[in-house]
């Protein structure tokens, strides 16, 4: 116990290994946000990530880029492959104290092999799709995973509903390791107050109608996002309003093609500019399956905007009655329901916008989850 209070005292040197801008995303924004903690702190934090040609160190962060392809089936093994050759260069370059994978794989798996054979204290964090999607739906994957649970020292989940399910995986002392490790809103970012005219930005770009609310969606356009009802439930709608979808992905061609017989739909892509977006906006929806946490509904909350998420995953552990509704994502009226009882009811509205930034300050800490470090 003397040993690591003394120990707590010394500044350290972690590498973490996963997303980080300038890719966009709730683990990038998670590694961003504690590494900049542990850099206040002192502590000097290495950041090994996926190929961009604008690859820079940030905010007194060493980032290194790796090389390889962005190919959806081979970019997983291209950062396997050159983030393990990084690592390992890294480890032998500097005196490594902490090793930290954000998502099982591969950045888990990077993390335990090398932290491993080199003798560094290692930890993972699981942030979700990597057990919701990954582990519980493609079999080949529960070899690897479980390889990267149990050889990880320390074990994070961003949200109880992860740990829960986390929890079912057979690992012996599993449950011993495990723990959890919220996500957190930058609240000086993320504000009810912005100078940027996003709604300006609309309607010169994209012909908005301003006289309509303007009800947003943020993340990536992948199945389980479930943004086709979302759709739907505009569909159903008797009231106008405008639905915003921020994000890209594979389902971006087939949700457009979905959509292009009703009005006031309006794709604008990736942004990295999101706290320029939610405060012109009147609420933030979630409609997902699946969701281990949901990181812009506490960035919605910092903005003091409404939301409405699914019944499902850490959702739950963020929505209450005083800030949003939460609805089924399996059927489009409960969904179209939400909305529209948000829209026709000023008193409620502002209720939940009321109590939203209260509720995101829960959620404004940066925790360091690291045992040597106070």
């Amino acid at each position: 116990m003397l040993i690591l209070e003394i120990f707590k005292g010394v500044l350290m040197k972690i590498a973490m290994i996963g997303q980080f801008p300038p890719h966009i995303g709730g683990v990038g924004v998670h590694i961003h946000s504690l590494a900049k903690e542990l850099v206040k702190k002192g502590h000097e934090v290495y950041v090994i990530t996926y190929p961009h040609k604008d690859i820079k160190d940030i905010d007194g962060i060493h980032v290194i880029g790796t090389k390889g392809i962005n190919i959806p089936g081979l970019r997983g093994l291209g950062f396997y492959i050159n983030g393990k050759k990084e690592l390992k260069k890294l480890v032998e370059k500097e005196d490594i104290d902490i090793i930290h994978g954000h998502y099982l794989v591969p950045a888990g798996l990077i993390a335990v092999e090398v932290g491993k054979s080199e003798g560094i204290k290692t930890y993972v964090t699981a942030h979700g799709s990597d057990i919701f999607e990954l582990y519980n739906k493609k079999a080949y994957s529960h070899h690897i995973i479980k390889k990267v649970l149990k050889n990880a020292d320390v074990v994070l989940a961003v949200s109880e509903a992860l740990k829960d399910d986390m929890l079912k995986i057979d690992i012996k002392g599993l449950e011993s390791k495990l723990r959890i490790h919220h996500n957190s809103v930058d609240i000086s970012k993320f504000k009810i107050e912005n100078d940027y005219n996003f709604r300006g930005e609309l309607e010169r770009d994209y012909n908005l109608n301003n006289d309509y609310p303007i009800v947003a969606f943020v993340g990536n356009l992948i199945p389980r996002k479930n943004v086709n009802s979302l759709i739907d439930a505009k569909r159903l709608s008797d009231i106008p309003y405008n639905l915003l979808v921020v994000g890209d992905g594979p389902e971006a061609k087939r949700l457009k093609e979905q959509s292009k017989d009703l009005d006031n739909i309006y794709f604008v892509g990736s942004r990295g500019d999101v706290e320029n977006i939610l405060p012109s906006c009147d609420m933030l929806i979630l409609p997902s399956h699946s969701e281990s946490f949901g990181l812009v509904l506490i960035e919605a909350l910092a903005c003091g905007k409404a939301v409405i998420g699914s019944n499902v995953g850490g959702i739950k552990e963020i929505i209450n009655e005083d800030v949003g509704l939460l609805i089924d994502p399996e059927n489009p009226s409960t969904i179209n329901e939400g909305i529209t009882k948000i829209l026709t009811n000023e008193d409620l509205k502002n209720k939940f916008e009321s109590n939203a930034r209260s509720r995101a300050m829960d959620f404004a800490k940066v925790e360091i989850p690291y045992d040597e470090i106070e």
